[in-house]
């Protein structure tokens, strides 16, 4: 059974990131534009968040089930619908289409919101809505798509862009449930946003226990227990992925050699680096290089 909205959707995309050759713009999110003649799609459990955006000019007569709630209304142009992974949902339309649809693995939402913005969502990430307006996610959404026709510097372009509408939609649609996360014990999102912020700032240089314990304003071994408590990592596993991240993105510049990608992100040595990088990525920082 496929649980991909692209592999059941009845057209091909006019345009698709997928067809990016960066591995990290791909990797934040996915972007199809469509124009569809009349038709449906079946009804459908996913496990990827999907945000619709509206470009045609007339409204348009569609038709939408959502966990089993039926809807029959008018899409207008720039009008927004977002539905969270797992509600079933089914659709019919009866004009051409002419939509963007962009796709969100839910563990990498998690991971930019953790990672990025020092935010931590809770089981439910994004608001069930069926029908809105907003033109500012709308013209992040629209810069995307421009993105991918430009002839030159598409991935670097949507990559940015793709950073964009995800801050701009965590910030206004994401919900951050905090009971996901056991913050009875006196660790809460204020103290994990100020551990982040040190190790965003310093992930280059020398971080340990007792400094991200301090910035936390807690004693290094109830924060230790604490944090892997409620983040599901010890504080160094979280250090190390950090700083796998942001070697990742400086593996894109060919022209960087890895003892300096090594040392700018706070690994002792090239051996060093190599090693937690395959540890965490599966791959060693030259065969994932290559495979960009």
């Amino acid at each position: 059974m496929p649980n991909r909205y692209q592999d059941i959707y009845p057209e091909d995309p006019l345009l698709k990131s997928e067809d990016l050759g960066s591995t990290t713009a791909r990797e934040l999110l996915t972007l199809e534009f469509f124009e569809a003649e009349p038709g449906a799609m079946p009804h459908q459990v996913f496990e990827q968040h999907h945000i619709l955006i509206n470009l045609r000019d007339e409204p348009t007569r569609v038709e939408n089930w959502r966990d089993g709630a039926h809807r029959d209304f008018e899409y207008r142009k720039n009008e927004i619908v977002v539905t969270p992974a797992g509600i079933r949902s089914g659709w019919r339309w009866y004009e051409k289409s002419k939509v963007i649809v962009i796709t969100l693995e839910p563990e990498k939402l998690e991971a930019f919101a953790q990672n990025e913005l020092g935010v931590l969502l809770g089981g439910e990430q994004l608001k069930s809505i069926p029908q809105f307006v907003d033109m500012d996610i709308t013209q992040a959404a629209v810069m995307l798509m421009e993105a991918l026709k430009s002839d030159i510097g598409s991935d670097v372009m949507f990559e940015s862009f793709a950073r964009v509408f995800l801050t701009k939609l965590i910030q206004k649609y994401g919900l951050k449930h905090e009971k996901k996360f056991d913050f009875s014990s006196g660790f809460t999102s204020r103290h994990y946003k100020r551990v982040f912020d040190h190790v965003r700032k310093n992930y280059g240089g020398e971080i340990n226990l007792d400094t991200m314990a301090q910035h936390a304003g807690l004693s290094a071994s109830h924060f230790s227990r604490l944090f892997k408590k409620t983040i599901g990592q010890s504080p160094h596993q979280f250090l190390m992925a950090f700083r796998v991240e942001r070697a990742k993105e400086k593996l894109e510049r060919k022209d960087l050699p890895m003892i300096d990608i090594a040392l700018s992100c706070g690994f002792a040595d090239q051996a060093h680096f190599s090693r937690v990088f395959k540890q965490i990525v599966g791959q060693a920082p030259k065969e994932y290089r290559s495979s960009l």
